[in-house]
């Protein structure tokens, strides 16, 4: 009777080791498939500022100040840079989340300044260099 007690604990407690080891298993190269799981569970679309071509109004503080003067021809930013324009009292705070767009007309976020081209540096910070 001893022996059987002895043998059902032990088959017990194997039994619950080997099941949560079996749980959740990811037997792939550095777990990647697990990862791949989860991240193409995400069914979430994309924001309405990551879908901007052009980027968005600002949502943090800004990193500069531009009065656009009369005549002016082009505005030079960096991409991720937020800016409060002025355009002949016109003021918006942007950021230039723009992603593949190098260049566009100002009047795409501030109505009214035609003419103006803002030419998109890219930022170091998110190259991956």
């Amino acid at each position: 009777m001893k022996a059987s007690i002895a043998t059902i604990a032990i088959l017990g407690a194997l039994n619950l080791s080997v099941g949560s080891a079996f749980a959740h298993e990811d037997n792939s190269e550095a777990g990647t498939n697990h990862w791949i799981s989860h991240v193409s569970a995400d069914t979430r679309a994309p924001s309405a500022n990551q879908l901007a071509p052009y980027g968005y109004a600002a949502v943090k503080g800004i990193d500069r100040e531009v009065q656009i003067s009369a005549g002016q021809k082009y505005l030079n930013v960096t991409r991720m840079e937020t800016l409060r324009i002025n355009v002949a009292g016109k003021i918006v705070t942007w950021t230039f989340d723009t992603l593949g767009t190098k260049s566009f007309p100002l009047e795409k976020i501030v109505p009214g300044a035609s003419g103006i081209t803002v030419y998109v540096a890219d930022n170091w910070t998110y190259s991956g260099n």
